[in-house]
């Protein structure tokens, strides 16, 4: 079996390069335009073309999205943008329109098209057209069980590729075809504007009685109805394999680059295990927990076993479970002193107990003994933001290791 790609979320350059540090074989970004994700930071022509470089000089893959539901506005605005994009060296670009997939094969034949999720891809014979018409890869809709998917893997071409999202949030609305959004506050989901009314709070009114607000649960607070778990595929890594899905997709642009990394950290060492030794594999349930250290809501398995019931949802509030809290990023390690140069991000006192996340490397956990600012002073707390520090540390700690602390 071939092993499948680890494809992650690159909603900045600084995520990009953590999600290839981490492990993943390739990196989907938007740039300022024609990308689902107006919250995500996307990229400049100057961020793509250096995250083109850095992703390539390691042998990893870059993937631009371009899904939005186009208007008749924007179909100049797309030719343009297919002319910069051309010469940068885009191993792919995400197209969910007809139309702009049809631009793309017109003006940049050259750069290989993936179908997203957005077009709603179920079955074989919508996946043989987009094969026929030029595509290499149909990203499935999250809808999908695994007897669906392996049905469509055997009616299909061998060289058309399937992509799935194993991990991160879950769309209320068919494949992210969101209409409240649009209803309720004018913001467009289908070009990258979703206000996430799925999460919010809902009371039940009764035709005949205006303004009487009933709960729905007996929560005082109301109910979040429409309030998804969050997917969590970490567990089933040797059915997604046997299912014949080529990449295994991360959710999360919007998301922190500490996310990334222990997410991106936790899929490639248990896919890595698995391959190591597929007959005698088992579970390492220690990734589950480092994903229960990144700030989620609960996890679910989404459609891949069956249709999602009444414990697939969050009722009781739309905030995360959030345990963990990163207090610093690695940016220079002296290997003869043991000593890091770290960039604060959250308050962490001398005496704490921390654990370490290291690229490519095991985390490890230790004591702060010694605690000095950037000019050699001893301190006790590091409570200034993007304070710069000097920590003695008990292992090796290449830069863009990461430090958390448990709240």
């Amino acid at each position: 079996m071939k092993k499948p790609e680890l494809l992650a979320p690159g909603g900045s350059l600084s995520k990009l390069k953590t999600a290839i540090d981490y492990g993943a074989d390739a990196v989907y970004i938007g740039g300022e335009a024609f990308s689902l994700r107006v919250a995500a930071e996307n990229f400049s022509l100057d961020d793509i073309k250096e995250g083109i470089r850095y992703a390539h000089d390691r042998g990893k893959r870059v993937y631009l999205t371009a899904n939005i539901i186009p208007h008749n506005d924007d179909i100049d605005e797309f030719e343009k943008y297919i002319e910069e994009i051309k010469p940068l060296g885009f191993d792919a670009v995400l197209i969910s329109d007809p139309g702009m997939f049809d631009m793309m094969r017109e003006l940049a034949p050259e750069i290989p098209i993936h179908i997203s999720t957005q077009a709603n891809n179920t079955n074989y014979r919508s996946a043989m057209m987009w094969h026929k018409l030029g595509a290499e890869r149909v990203v499935l809709a999250r809808e999908m069980s695994f007897k669906e998917i392996k049905e469509i893997r055997a009616k299909i071409p061998a060289d058309l590729e399937l992509e799935a999202f194993v991990h991160g949030a879950m769309c209320i609305s068919y494949s992210g075809r969101c209409l409240l959004s649009n209803y309720m506050t004018g913001r467009d989901s289908n070009q990258g504007a979703c206000a996430h009314p799925c999460r919010w709070n809902y009371k039940l009114v009764e035709e005949t009685r205006p303004g009487e607000y009933m709960e729905i649960t007996e929560n005082e607070r109301g109910t979040f109805i429409f309030n998804s778990k969050d997917l969590c595929m970490i567990e089933h890594i040797k059915d997604l394999v046997e299912s014949g899905i080529t990449s295994l997709k991360i959710e999360g642009r919007v998301k922190t680059e500490y996310y990334v990394a222990t997410v991106v950290g936790a899929y490639r060492r248990e896919i890595d295990r698995y391959f190591a030794d597929p007959c005698n594999y088992t579970f390492n349930k220690a990734e589950y927990d480092e994903l229960c250290k990144v700030s989620h809501r609960p996890y679910t398995t989404g459609f891949y076993y069956h249709k999602p019931d009444e414990n697939s949802q969050v009722y009781t509030s739309s905030s995360y479970i959030r345990d963990y809290d990163l207090i610093g990023i690695v940016t220079d390690y002296d290997y003869t002193t043991k000593t890091a140069t770290v960039t604060q991000r959250n308050r962490f006192f001398k005496g704490d107990e921390i654990e370490i996340m290291r690229p490519m490397m095991p985390w490890f956990t230790q004591t702060v003994t010694e605690l000095c600012d950037d000019e050699g002073n001893e301190i006790e707390v590091a409570n200034h933001a993007e304070q710069i520090l000097k920590l003695n540390v008990s292992e090796p700690t290449p830069v863009g290791s990461m430090l958390r602390k448990k709240r």
